[in-house]
């Protein structure tokens, strides 16, 4: 006998164990891929946002100029219990990544998905480059598509249970979100839009989403009231980037072929079908504002000119979506009406091992994309064989071998040995009052967290956070600075000595970075010549 219908308005799911339906293997999924970002998350170095992060965690505040305060945060405190090697510091990436997993199979069980719906979404998300990349690199997009995810979850629960309740945890997920990356406000302006345009306006005669407004915005204040008390230094930041034209700004069409790579070429039928399938199926119909809201946050960051990977985030719930459109496309879900009909609904079983063969296939034939299973050597090697050119998001990465998120995993030891050759030629009465400057986070972070080890003084420098923090009391007379000309610094001081270049990395995106040491300040004392020092780009 056929099993009856299963529909999205379904309530009999909430019943069952978490574990039951296919959860369990998604779990077992779900474990792997955290133990092996375990395993392979210290092949290289620490990558130059790292360095940020884990500096700003050091200066704990409700802001920061390149970003909100929750992943410092959480850096810090993860640094308190599990230390600072590589492994532990990218623990929350892997643990995000691989819970993305679990979350991408819970919605498309509220979709209406049954066993093989989940399996295959988590295959999805397992082998999706960019959430591969999440869990290998500490940054903020590592918990983005949890947080986005976490959203859609709650916003589902409150249409399709009838509860207005889950508005208010809709709200203080976002809240959350926005203290992870500001970013998530174009999701939440989707989905917006969506309930405006779909039958499900009418929720917003309810209290419950406006209290919801009020959590995320009462969550979001710390961060609102700090940018407004240092005049907005994010709003400036994406000012003076957009005015130096530093990123790649691509037309429509290869926009949308970034988006494709980011969570594997192979996947695009699986999202699209979820696409479509949120905007014109009538079994998704009460999520019809899902569909909507990707189709505003794919135009708003094309439109801003964002970079390819800010969409990310969105496609879980598409992915899911699509593996229950394919799933019932396979099994069928209508009572069969002949025995032919049967046997046809039969006969199209074979599909789903292939579909999960060949999508197991491509992700490991990506994976060294973005997790570094291969020796820099092997990469370059490996990258020849690709059909496709790796994406450059900035023009000032293309002069790197090695893409920007491996490049930048390269060099700081060095940096950081020859600013260390610098400081030891100090006389040990004179360093109290020496500063070491560095011109941009990367090189500040990486004194800031390898010097310890040579017994270096924090950074100085006028880039992002760090020109908030100021020039800590230095006098200015003796000054240690990188990566600038003597020209330019014989305006400053009097004495100017260059002390040596570090050694080159191959690999590296910062090259052979000049290091000198500079005596007798002309521009009086550095606080006054701190105002001059400012760049935010």
């Amino acid at each position: 006998m056929a099993s009856a219908p299963t529909t999205l308005s379904s309530t009999s799911r909430e019943h069952r164990s978490f574990l039951a339906g296919g959860m369990s293997i998604v779990l077992a999924i779900a474990f792997a891929k955290f133990l092996f970002h375990i395993y392979f998350n210290n092949r290289y170095g620490y990558f130059r946002d790292e360095f940020d992060y884990i500096s700003c965690g050091d200066h704990l505040a409700w802001g920061y100029v390149d970003q909100p305060p929750l992943i410092p945060f959480l850096t810090h405190l993860s640094r308190a219990i599990l230390g600072d090697s590589l492994r532990a510091i990218r623990f929350l990436p892997a643990l995000a990544s691989s819970l993305l997993v679990v979350q991408t199979a819970i919605l498309a069980r509220e979709f209406g998905g049954r066993r093989f719906a989940l399996l295959l979404s988590a295959i999805t998300i397992l082998i999706a480059p960019q959430y591969l990349s999440n869990g290998s690199l500490l940054g903020t997009n590592c918990l983005e598509p949890n947080l986005w995810m976490g959203c859609a979850y709650f916003a589902i629960l409150a249409i399709k249970r009838d509860n207005p309740r889950y508005w208010l945890w809709f709200g203080v997920i976002a809240g959350l979100g926005l203290q992870e990356k500001y970013s998530i406000a174009v999701f939440g302006f989707g989905i917006v839009v969506g309930l405006l345009l779909t039958p499900q306006r009418r929720i917003f005669f309810n209290p419950w989403i406006w209290l919801g407004g009020l959590a995320a915005f009462l969550i979001f204040l710390p961060n609102l009231l700090w940018n407004i008390h240092y005049h907005w230094p994010f709003v400036e930041l994406m000012h003076n980037i957009r005015a130096e034209g530093r990123d790649v700004i691509l037309p429509l069409p290869q926009y949308f072929l970034q988006q494709t790579l980011l969570v594997d070429p192979i996947t695009a039928p699986i999202w699209l079908t979820g696409l479509f399938a949120l905007l014109f199926s009538a079994r998704l119909k009460s999520c019809r504002f899902l569909g909507w809201s990707y189709l505003v946050c794919f135009t708003t960051f094309f439109i801003l000119h964002g970079k390819n990977y800010y969409l990310a985030p969105v496609y879980p719930m598409l992915l899911a979506a699509g593996a229950v459109v394919i799933e019932s496309a396979i099994e069928g879900r209508e009572p069969a009406t002949s025995s032919a009909a049967a046997n046809s609904r039969s006969s199209r079983g074979w599909l789903k091992p292939v579909i999960v063969i060949i999508l197991l296939a491509s992700g490991a034939h990506l994976l060294p994309i973005t997790v570094p299973v291969l020796s820099p050597e092997r990469f370059l090697a490996y990258t020849k064989t690709l059909p496709f050119k790796l994406p450059v998001m900035e023009h000032s990465h293309a002069r790197a071998p090695l893409p920007q998120w491996y490049a930048d995993q390269f060099g700081w030891e060095e940096i950081v040995a020859e600013t260390a050759t610098a400081w030891n030629s100090i006389p040990v009465e004179d360093r109290e009052d020496c500063g070491i400057f560095a011109q941009d986070y990367g090189q500040a972070g990486a004194i800031d967290f390898l010097g310890r080890r040579y017994g270096l003084h924090p950074a100085l420098s006028g880039h992002q956070t760090w020109f908030l923090w100021g020039p800590r009391g230095y006098s200015g007379n003796c000054m240690i600075v990188l990566d600038d000309s003597r020209e330019r610094l014989e305006q400053l001081w009097q004495h100017v000595q260059y002390v040596g270049t570090s050694a080159d990395n191959p690999y590296a995106l910062e090259k052979q970075i000049d290091v000198f040491i500079c005596r007798g300040a002309k521009f009086g004392t550095l606080a006054q010549l701190w105002p001059q020092l400012k760049r935010w780009r």
